[in-house]
């Protein structure tokens, strides 16, 4: 069998990094477990110094330039963790770093990456529209190109993710990793494939980018790849954003028979808010797409033991609160309604007293004179209520519909993420 890279690849990776990126933390969550089914553990990724595993594939591809490349410098198009990973080791090892980050980066990505030491580009609004913008660069300034993905250093440098599991001793029934162009899941592969044949592996892609599923699957029916088309458009988990993954990892996934699943938006950000809420663990979008999939189908994982890559924690603060409200929203715990009731003195207050006498705190209220199904003398209120369980939000709609003030549910988000 032959592949890009192979186990010894992986090795001296491991020996170049080693003392500069974390062995990070594998440990078992016994809540997960108990919430699943399954045996979970999880490899602590996003607590690498620059927040994703990114930094170990970027390290180990710098540390093979030769002296010329050096001095010219290098070029890399990212989302963002691969742009951080690149940036600080270019500065540690005196590199000249040039970054080209889609515009739709979050802010605090690419505020990171110049911080770091490296001249930041924004350009196009995926990572292919940033991309394209790199081989100018590298025609006009003699850069070296460090890929994001397709790459066999920077594929070995993730592999070391897998030799760090496997080195544990923990034998496991699968290995689930977040799928964007390939690199982490193509190098853990083959680190599994030698130290642990009998470990399954398994990526994830946002149902809004299943570029490597498409592709895959393409490939194995003996369609042209080329006809896999990818979604596009707003995704938590932008960090597994690519609309068409690398050739060489998708050589390897083949080969290697590797299965990739796709999952609901929805799924990832509730996966997000139980790891902050459970293992007081912050992750992006991409680091939460493995948990992701096990909540989707948690009957397939059932008595495994199974190992999840928490691939990075670069995330905006807003999106994380917006995030936590939403699942609160989906617990049924924050819900809005709509409550007629009539435009005089102490109608508002009886509202208010009504809400609160079971639980009911309120947290916004509005008042709607103009858009009023009932008459003039009436005045719509939309209210804004927390509650500290599911069940308190139905007991406090039927009160008011026993008061003559018929609240409306206004739902507005699933409940139930497909």
């Amino acid at each position: 069998m032959s592949l890009p890279i192979t186990l010894d690849d992986i090795h001296l990776a491991a020996e170049r990094v080693a003392g500069h990126v974390l062995d990070s933390p594998f440990l078992r969550s016994e809540t997960l477990s108990d919430l699943t089914g399954a045996e979970i553990w999880l490899k602590f990724e996003n607590l690498q110094f620059t927040g994703s595993f990114k930094q170990r594939g970027a390290l180990n591809r710098l540390l093979s330039l030769t002296p010329a490349e050096r001095r010219r410098g290098v070029v890399a198009a990212s989302a963002g963790n691969h742009a951080q990973g690149l940036a600080y080791h270019a500065a540690q090892l005196g590199i000249p770093a040039t970054i080209v980050m889609p515009r739709t980066t979050p802010g605090v990505k690419a505020q990171r990456t110049r911080e770091f030491g490296a001249e930041v580009i924004l350009a196009g609004d995926d990572f292919q529209e940033a991309a394209a913008s790199v081989p100018a660069l590298i025609e006009e300034r003699g850069l070296t190109l460090v890929h994001a993905y397709d790459d066999p250093q920077v594929i070995a440098g993730q592999g070391t993710v897998a030799l760090e599991i496997a080195a544990t001793g923990i034998e496991l029934d699968l290995l689930i990793v977040p799928v964007g162009g390939g690199g982490l899941l193509a190098g853990c592969a083959v680190a599994m494939h030698e130290r642990a044949p009998r470990t399954r592996l398994l990526g994830v892609q946002s149902e809004r980018y299943p570029a490597m599923a498409l592709a895959l699957e393409a490939a194995a029916s003996g369609r042209p790849v080329a006809q896999a088309r990818a979604a596009h458009g707003n995704t938590v988990a932008e960090g597994i954003g690519v609309s068409r993954p690398g050739a060489l990892t998708r050589e390897i996934l083949t080969t290697l028979g590797v299965d990739v699943t796709i999952v609901s938006e929805a799924r990832i950000e509730e996966a997000l808010a139980l790891l902050l809420q459970i293992e007081k663990t912050l992750v992006e979008g991409a680091g939460a797409a493995p948990l992701a999939a096990l909540l989707s189908t948690p009957e397939k994982f059932r008595g495994q033991r199974v190992a999840l890559v928490l691939s990075g924690g670069n995330v905006d603060n807003r999106l994380v609160m917006a995030i936590l409200q939403r699942q609160l929203v989906r617990e049924r715990r924050l819900f809005r309604i709509a409550v007629p009731i009539p435009d005089q003195a102490g109608s508002l207050a009886r509202l208010c007293t009504a809400i609160g006498e079971l639980g009911g705190n309120i947290n916004n209220v509005t008042h709607d004179r103009a858009f009023v199904p009932r008459d003039a003398k009436s005045v719509q209120v939309l209210v804004e209520i927390e509650v500290a369980d599911a069940a308190t939000g139905p007991r406090i709609l039927a009160r008011l519909r026993e008061l003559d003030m018929p609240a409306e549910d206004l739902r507005g988000i699933d409940e139930h993420p497909h």
